[in-house]
């Protein structure tokens, strides 16, 4: 473990106000923020096809429809949460149904009942989960999907795959599979991979979802925390909170 006086907890967010926003609250919670984004947003310029319903899966999609300037029309806006409903509602569109449960999950419980024989658009990067396309095409929707953006590894990612291999992290919180994957590339290219498991798995790992943490698990990383609430914030506290725990000798 990490000897500094402040524990160090990597953050994968990209580059953006997301990744300020993440160190501002790892601060507040009184531990060192290891910042190493792990995605990089590339848009594609494309814009979402008409259709019944249209749904978008993070605030990044929604920033780059408005800013392509797409015309809603008369579809039924849908948004996965309500960062991105908020980002939505900034430029000027008016969002009709999110769900209770941020998550591709949660977007198919949501609509499943309302879609049958609809058309339904699906706008968001290219690394989506298929369980939302699956999801709405078993309940009979008729579903196209427009990726918006791809998601790539930034040059010089990894710090924090070196720190994990040295013994030196304390915490690391996944936000979806694509950060693990990237993460576990960065550290291959260190000549670090098994080194930086081996230092997740004695540090505290907290992710975003079940298939983060399917993917994880089936790279060797032992999951502790998968927070209820799929929010950034609500991992952090909770991976923190777990992090306090084994600090002070609790069993988790």
């Amino acid at each position: 473990m990490n000897t500094a006086d402040r524990p160090r907890v990597a953050v994968f967010r990209p580059d953006d106000e997301r990744l300020d926003a993440a160190r501002s609250l790892l601060t507040g919670l009184g531990v060192e923020p290891v910042a190493d984004p792990m995605l990089a947003v590339e848009p594609t310029d494309a814009t979402p096809r008409d259709a019944d319903y249209v749904v978008f899966t993070s605030k990044t999609g929604a920033e780059l429809v408005a800013a392509a300037g797409w015309e809603s029309s008369d579809a039924t806006v849908v948004a996965i949460g309500p960062k991105t409903a908020d980002a939505l509602e900034s430029a000027g569109y008016a969002v009709d149904l999110v769900p209770d449960d941020y998550s591709s999950t949660g977007l198919v419980d949501l609509l499943a009942d309302r879609t049958e024989g609809a058309s339904v658009e699906v706008a968001r990067s290219d690394h989506g989960s298929p369980v939302l396309l699956d999801g709405l095409r078993d309940a009979g929707a008729a579903v196209h999907e427009t990726v918006l953006y791809r998601l790539v590894r930034p040059d010089g990612a990894g710090e924090s795959a070196a720190l994990a291999a040295a013994g030196d992290l304390d915490a690391a919180c996944f936000t979806s599979s694509l950060t693990v994957e990237h993460f576990l590339d960065a550290a291959a290219e260190r000549g670090v991979r098994a080194d930086a498991v081996a230092g997740l798995n004695a540090a505290v790992v907290g992710v975003i979802g079940e298939p983060t943490r399917e993917t994880a698990e089936g790279a060797g990383i032992e999951v502790d925390v998968v927070p209820a609430e799929a929010t950034f914030e609500a991992l952090a506290r909770e991976t923190v909170a777990r992090l306090r725990e084994v600090e002070n000798g609790e069993t988790p």
